[in-house]
């Protein structure tokens, strides 16, 4: 990928994403996937995330889509019907492909607040039903670079001549850049993708230099270019992640945790989640620790 831009993207649209309840005690700020954004497709859903202990997501599943779960401050842990366990740390990543199907539970696992970012990518039709893979990067083996007053951690694509080793099925970039006050980074994202910025702390100005500044908890959707301009004029740093993925165009269907192309596929989801088949086998005898623990 080059690392020239030559026609930056504007900014189209921007608006604040207010917190919502969800879970059992998790407060989320969802900007993707509400009323104001349905989808912006190959995106099905962001949420910045805050549950503290003994909140979280307890057992639910998932079809036809992966979720990537980004900690910023504390710590979930996450378990699933085919034995696979784990605690994700502040700066650590989980890139979960669910596939034709997964049930899990992700429960705080420190005590205070501990937040995140969760997005959900959509799965062309014919992934959706492939079985379920993880990848999983701890914040140390998370990729980085340094240039001009800019720090990126390059999740998945490329930036600054850094390129992360995660797959992603529906090509994706993740960038988590953080600008000290006075820099600018130029990140080319390819002309065919959506992308959108979202603030995680500080002010910055994107698109154009005129722009008025965006605040923490905005998402900024970018228009037709080459690549994203950013400046941070605050006395303050900026952070913020960049993401940006090739549309599929193809129909989506959702019904909560179930992502399909048509109603009939997701009647037969269901019908496959109630009757513990095709994929959904192991949902019959499995809870998460959590729940036993909590007595359910």
């Amino acid at each position: 990928m080059s690392d020239i831009v030559r026609e930056p993207r504007p900014v189209v649209r921007k608006f604040l994403a207010r917190p919502q309840r969800e879970g059992v005690g998790a407060i989320v700020r969802r900007s993707i996937g509400r009323f104001e954004l349905k989808h912006f497709d190959p995106f099905l859903i962001l949420d910045e995330f805050s549950v503290t202990a003994p909140a979280g997501f307890p057992d639910h599943p998932h079809r036809g889509f992966e979720t990537v779960t980004y900690m910023l401050q504390g710590s979930v842990t996450h378990e699933d019907f085919e034995g696979h366990k784990g605690t994700i740390e502040a700066g650590d990543l989980q890139w979960m492909t669910a596939g034709r199907g997964i049930v899990h539970s992700e429960m705080a696992a420190s005590e205070g607040t501990n937040k995140g970012l969760q997005l959900w990518i959509n799965l062309s039709s014919r992934y959706k039903m492939i079985e379920p893979r993880y990848q999983e990067l701890k914040g140390e083996d998370i990729l980085q670079a340094k240039k001009d007053g800019v720090k990126v951690r390059v999740i998945a694509g490329e930036s600054l001549g850094i390129e992360s080793p995660i797959y992603t099925r529906t090509p994706t970039m993740f960038l988590d850049f953080t600008l000290k006050p006075g820099s600018v980074i130029r990140q080319p994202i390819p002309s065919s993708w959506n992308a959108f910025a979202y603030v995680l702390d500080g002010e910055g100005t994107f698109g154009n230099s005129r722009s008025s500044p965006v605040s923490a908890h905005h998402i900024v959707l970018l228009g037709s270019g080459d690549g994203l301009e950013a400046w941070n004029r605050s006395s303050k740093p900026l952070r913020f992640i960049l993401v940006g993925g090739e549309p599929l165009g193809e129909p989506v269907e959702q019904y909560g945790p179930f992502v399909m192309n048509n109603k009939e596929e997701i009647d037969q989801t269901i019908e496959d989640y109630e009757n513990y088949t095709n994929g959904f086998e192991k949902a019959r005898q499995w809870k998460s620790e959590s729940m036993i623990d909590y007595g359910h």
